[in-house]
């Protein structure tokens, strides 16, 4: 949930500015790297996945790792301060909610590292990973079209502003491809926060012919996942793979692995090769996807998906990361 509220900018391939730093301490201690939370892990599987990300790099990498947990994003400025008076080499935090702290922090402490997951904080000492939400979209988009029975799918989507648009216009993308005449039903919660208002939207497209429902409404799609269960219809959640609350209705999510860009970043800092500036991780990087497409679920596949289907979108992401298919960026545009 925490990726809609965070996304930003991205579509890019990798880049980063001058100033690589990391590897092998000069004392030949173990390098030292934090991940500062915004809430307590366990509450966001979203942050869950960081902390089991670092721990695998730490492991292999030879690396002193820690998660200091905020209780709430007021937080994040002081655990980013005690961060660097207990002189971690690298600090990691992530998400929306601690960008003005990090931004603050990061200037008065000009020779210290920092990353940031899930967004864009404009600094030379900090390095931003980025996801290309709009990719695993357009798969998701894909699979809407390709099992619809009645040609009318929706997405109830957390507020219309730029950010969002990588998810409604991927989607739209990928629907169009497979199935030209499919109808897009969007509808816009109007917060980050409001089951009740999503589920209503879900049941109003539902009403107008929807048999899939894309919840993109943060903490919302849990009213989108309660209107499909008392209604028959299929959704689908995001960020992580929620097919696992309800099988049967949610078929189902659009992924971000934050526990491979966490690794991924900590390997980069172990062996000397981290940059600051942006970073993007889309499908080719394994950053974003779509469960049984290109991650494996514990949940059974749905039959109205289908394992033809999944096939096909299994061909739709290769072309993507070939660059056979291009998935426009909206917010490059």
């Amino acid at each position: 949930m925490t990726g809609l509220l965070a996304a930003c900018g991205g579509g890019g391939d990798n880049a980063a500015n001058e100033g690589a730093t990391g590897g092998e301490a000069a004392s030949g201690e173990k390098q030292r790297v934090v991940l500062v939370t915004p809430e307590k892990i366990g509450v966001n599987q979203f942050f869950t996945q960081m902390q089991e990300g670092l721990e695998k790099a730490g492991q292999e990498f030879n690396l002193e790792t820690k998660v200091i947990e905020s209780a709430d994003p007021t937080q994040v400025e002081q655990n980013l301060r005690a961060a660097i008076a207990e002189d971690y080499d690298l600090i990691i935090t992530a998400a929306f909610s601690a960008a003005d702290a990090l931004t603050k922090v990061a200037a008065e402490n000009p020779d210290q590292a920092f990353a940031i997951i899930d967004v864009v904080v404009d600094a030379p000492n900090v390095r931003s990973i980025e996801f290309r939400e709009h990719e695993a979209a357009y798969l998701m988009g894909a699979a809407a079209g390709l099992s619809t029975k009645t040609n009318t799918v929706g997405a109830v989507v957390a507020m219309d502003v730029p950010l969002l648009s990588k998810y409604t216009k991927g989607f739209e993308q990928g629907l169009k491809s497979v199935n030209p005449d499919a109808k897009f039903l969007v509808n816009y919660v109007g917060g980050f926060t409001d089951p009740a208002k999503a589920k209503e939207l879900a049941l109003l497209q539902q009403s107008q012919g929807a048999d899939f429902v894309a919840g993109m409404a943060a903490v919302g799609d849990n009213g989108v996942f309660e209107a499909a269960k008392e209604k028959g219809f299929y959704t689908a959640g995001q960020d992580t793979d929620r097919t696992v609350e309800d099988p049967e209705h949610v078929v189902l999510s659009q992924l971000k692995e934050t526990d491979t860009v966490a690794y991924e970043t900590a390997k980069d800092f172990a062996e000397g090769n981290f940059t600051y500036g942006p970073v993007s991780y889309g499908l080719k990087e394994n950053g974003v996807g779509l469960t049984f497409v290109t991650a494996e679920s514990t949940s059974p596949l749905s039959d109205f998906i289908g394992q033809d289907n999944v096939d096909k979108l299994k061909k739709i992401r290769d072309d993507i990361v070939s660059g056979a298919i291009e998935v426009v960026n909206p917010l490059a545009q």
